[in-house]
């Protein structure tokens, strides 16, 4: 009888602690709930409110890509190695992009990432650093200020001959054609004037994703000039451009990047269309605002790691 007892009274003194205990978690839970009509506590945080310990997510172009030739090569990505050869540097975490349109996408869906973009494609979807101090911007380009900057070239094989192609080489050199390069976000020249032979025919033109918003551009406002011009644009990169003009598949490649002295050598010759930025762009939750070229090199080359390295 006394251990039955002992048991029973054991049992419940549990049982008294385990009411009280529930007794005061439902109050505190009571006391810390939102009133009616206030966030509830898995309220997203404010903006700004960025944790600079999170690991960085590299975005970068495809190989073939010109602007991803170009970012490498002005930052120092691209080194040469012991044997004199240039090798890209670009760590194997990258995220990879084949568009302009693919980086901003995976840029603004992620508040870790980074990427680079054509200046002209700037959109208020991300948000363009400051390298070294300086603005991306046509103004900062032109003077030489923003070191991040490259020519947006058309190629041909050797000197243009198709009447087409020769006339509206010429029409977006002109005064013109050059005014909707600026307009648009690059830098042009000043042009002269242009009148069109209104020449017959159709032509190709092909290669780089940066190149090509402008390039669509042009066109447009060239078929206005001589609607007796057919022009195909297929956008696809900056090595094919090259490759595809010298070939015959494009009577005009778009490059966005200097040529390759093999691709000289094979005949290519490159005309500057117009100057064109490279923006740096995070994630607009991103508090970071500047980086210096030594900065972009780390990240890009995976020896910086998280945000925290550049804050």
């Amino acid at each position: 009888m006394k251990r039955t007892s002992a048991i029973a009274a054991v049992t419940a003194a549990a049982l008294a602690l385990s009411l009280a205990a529930c007794g005061s978690a439902d109050s505190a839970a009571a006391s810390s709930a939102p009133a009616e009509g206030t966030a509830a506590s898995t309220e997203a945080a404010p903006a700004g409110d960025f944790d600079a310990d999170q690991d960085i997510t590299v975005i970068s172009r495809e190989d073939g890509s010109g602007t991803r030739g170009a970012f490498i090569e002005l930052t120092g990505v691209e080194e040469k190695n012991a044997d004199g050869k240039k090798v890209d540097n670009t760590t194997e975490a990258a995220a990879i992009q084949s568009s302009t349109n693919g980086v901003m996408t995976a840029v603004a869906n992620d508040e870790t990432a980074i990427g680079y973009i054509s200046l002209g494609s700037l959109s208020n979807d991300v948000k363009a650093v400051t390298v070294g101090g300086v603005e991306a911007s046509a103004e900062t380009v032109k003077d030489g200020s923003y070191v991040l900057s490259r020519p947006f070239n058309i190629v041909t094989n050797g000197d243009a001959t198709d009447p087409v192609a020769v006339d509206f080489i010429a029409y977006v050199l002109s005064k013109d054609g050059q005014a909707i390069a600026t307009d648009n976000g690059y830098i042009g020249e000043d042009g002269a004037d242009f009148t069109s032979a209104q020449p017959e025919g159709k032509i190709v033109v092909g290669g780089s994703s940066s190149v090509s918003p402008l390039m669509e551009k042009l066109i447009e406002a060239y078929k206005t000039v001589n609607p007796n011009a057919e022009l195909e644009l297929q956008t696809t990169d900056s090595t094919t451009g090259v490759s595809g003009a010298l070939e015959g598949t494009y009577t005009i490649g778009m490059a966005s990047r200097e040529l390759k002295d093999s691709e000289v050598e094979g005949g290519a010759k490159a005309t500057v269309l117009a100057l064109d930025g490279i923006a740096v762009v995070v994630n607009p939750g991103n508090t970071t605002d500047d980086l210096t070229v030594d900065q972009i090199k780390g990240i890009y080359t995976g020896e910086l790691t998280t945000w925290a390295d550049v804050q």
